[in-house]
């Protein structure tokens, strides 16, 4: 089976094939990716220092043909030869989702297809099975992706239970505020793990939220906030040499990522513990962040569990992490669990809510 996959739910567009023969003979999954496009609008949004939803919207519009049109010709197929169409249907931003679900669902329509609606944190969830190393059910899920940080147990497709969340801002959240405190550019997160890299250990103490509140939960609002407080100490000091500015800022972004990284791996580890699995999966854009895996993989050392990522390319958002959990999700429930022709989107939506089981 070959599945169209289209992801538009924030300021990605992604396009994809993906063909389910690979995952069905117990081959890499990684083979069933036929071809892919995808455009960013970091260079758009930049300006305004985050993402503008109707600015997205329209964006999504003029890109999605041609990167249909693209991912078509890298995989050598037409539109005749696709069995399902997938598409982002929430959570994200409305308007960009309802560009998305139009084109899905008109194509869909137009060729007698069947479509399928497709979690957003799913999507991401799931694709670690994409990688090298593809990890075994049932296993934990740490997901960092824009507004959401979760720990969720996976005991198959569709089959999640929701162990830890975010009550306030979530770590890409984090990570953006952050970036603008120290005057670096939108997105924030590959910006501060790079200046983290410059800074010198133990210049700032700053909190670890919740890091022995005894729960899954999880609270980045004050890390953000202490990070505040020490930018106002330093611009009261009225320094204007640049070198010191510069090393402040490196310093106090190393402070910055080693408190909320020993949040989300101490986190994690518990959520092994507790549950017994011993595979663990992170997943989503802040999943790409250098000093979260290398303390992932030094902590997996220790305790004899593994970790598994998906491909760096498929980190942010991507048709192909789409492609992927529609066709499991069709092939799970026999081609059976297919969405109305209605515009269906759902702009806040918990992934337990949408379990086959």
């Amino acid at each position: 089976m070959i599945v169209l996959g289209i992801e538009t739910s924030c300021d990605e567009t992604g396009v994809a094939l993906y063909n389910t023969a690979p995952w069905e003979n117990t081959q890499p999954a990684s083979q069933g990716i036929l071809g892919q496009a995808l455009h960013s609008q970091i260079a758009m949004h930049r300006e305004y220092g985050g993402v503008v939803p109707e600015l997205a919207s329209r964006d999504h519009i003029r890109r999605v043909l041609p990167l249909l049109d693209a991912s078509l010709a890298q995989s050598g197929l037409t539109l005749k030869d696709i069995d399902a169409v997938a598409y982002t249907q929430g959570p994200g931003l409305a308007g960009a989702l309802l560009v998305g679900s139009a084109f899905a669902k008109s194509l869909a329509q137009g060729l007698k297809l069947p479509s399928i609606g497709v979690h957003h944190l799913e999507g991401h969830l799931l694709s670690p099975l994409l990688g090298d190393s593809a990890p075994q059910f049932p296993f934990i899920a740490l997901l960092v992706s824009g507004g959401h940080t979760q720990l969720m147990k996976v005991t198959g497709v569709g089959r999640y239970e929701l162990l830890g969340e975010t009550l306030d801002d979530a770590a890409g959240e984090a990570f953006d505020k952050t970036a603008k405190l120290l005057g670096l550019d939108y997105p924030g997160g590959a910006a501060i793990s790079r200046l983290a890299e410059r800074g010198r250990p133990g210049q700032f103490d700053l909190p670890k939220p919740m890091l022995h509140s005894g729960d899954l939960d999880f609270s980045f609002s004050g890390l953000k906030t202490a990070v505040l407080n020490q930018v106002k100490k330093f611009q009261e000091k009225n320094i204007d040499d640049a070198d010191l500015i510069a090393q402040f800022h490196a310093d106090l972004a190393r402070a910055f990522v080693e408190s909320l990284v020993a949040v989300l791996v101490s986190k994690s580890e518990k959520a092994l513990k507790q549950t017994g699995c011993k595979h663990l999966v992170l997943a989503g854009g802040v999943g790409a962040n250098s000093q979260l895996r290398a303390a992932l993989n030094e902590k997996a050392a220790k305790h004899s569990f593994e970790v598994h990522y998906p491909p760096l390319d498929l980190c942010t958002d991507n048709g192909v992490m789409i492609a992927f959990a529609g066709a499991l999700r069709m092939l799970v429930a026999n081609n059976g669990s297919t969405t109305s022709g209605a515009f269906d989107i759902k702009p806040r939506w918990d992934l337990q809510s949408n379990n086959l089981i």
